[in-house]
């Protein structure tokens, strides 16, 4: 709305011109060297806002129904990754550590069991014991960058769609990645993410199989 507003264009133009300016900020990245934190957090719609009939649609307790997101965040470089997944079951979350963090790299986590046959040096702090600190073994670091992703939804967004979430959180940890940079540079580097990384409308409006439907 701001853009539609400052820019004197349509809705329409300004909502396609934000999501291809998010998808500047996707890309790969140097594996973190750490010591690196790594968490998940999940997106979606509180139960006591939706229908009733949503809510009966949906079984089991905690983040049923929500989309999952895995990040992490090197102390070295302060740089984050994340990205969405579909599950958040061993594989999926070793696999993530495995394609964003080098071999020999301290990993620190939660009590998540599905962290525990990781290869790398690995120690968790045990939130269900109410241990959040031991040491430097903590994952505040990507826990703050997920309350500042969450609070921009709340506070700038509002809502959004399992559709095109992953582009929010590219464009939130490319945000922090380069904050501390003068802004001609930021506004240097997010040309040259877009270098190579057509978006047409129709693209954007094709299903990728995830609903469209926002959800707050």
């Amino acid at each position: 709305m701001k853009l539609h507003r400052d820019l004197n264009v349509t809705q329409k133009i300004a909502w396609f011109l934000a999501h291809r300016i998010r998808k500047a900020f996707a890309g790969e990245s140097d594996a973190f060297t750490g010591p690196v934190e790594v968490d998940e957090t999940y997106m979606g719609g509180k139960r006591a806002n939706m229908s009733k009939a949503k809510r009966e649609a949906l079984t089991g307790r905690g983040p049923v129904g929500k989309t999952a997101i895995v990040g992490a965040k090197d102390r070295a470089t302060n740089r984050v990754t994340a990205r969405v997944v579909e599950s958040t079951d061993g594989s999926a979350l070793r696999g993530f550590v495995a394609e964003q963090v080098t071999p020999d790299a301290p990993v620190f986590t939660d009590e998540a069991p599905a962290y525990a046959a990781l290869p790398n040096p690995h120690a968790a702090v045990n939130h269900g014991a109410l241990e959040y600190v031991r040491g430097e073994v903590h994952t505040n670091g990507i826990e703050s960058f997920w309350s500042m992703l969450k609070w921009a939804h709340k506070g700038v967004y509002h809502k959004m769609s399992p559709k095109h979430l992953e582009r929010y959180i590219q464009e939130f940890a490319g945000r922090h990645n380069i904050r501390d940079v003068d802004t001609l540079i930021q506004m240097g580097l997010v040309v040259q993410g877009l270098e190579g990384k057509r978006l047409t409308y129709a693209d954007l409006k094709q299903p990728n199989g995830l609903s469209s439907g926002a959800r707050g």
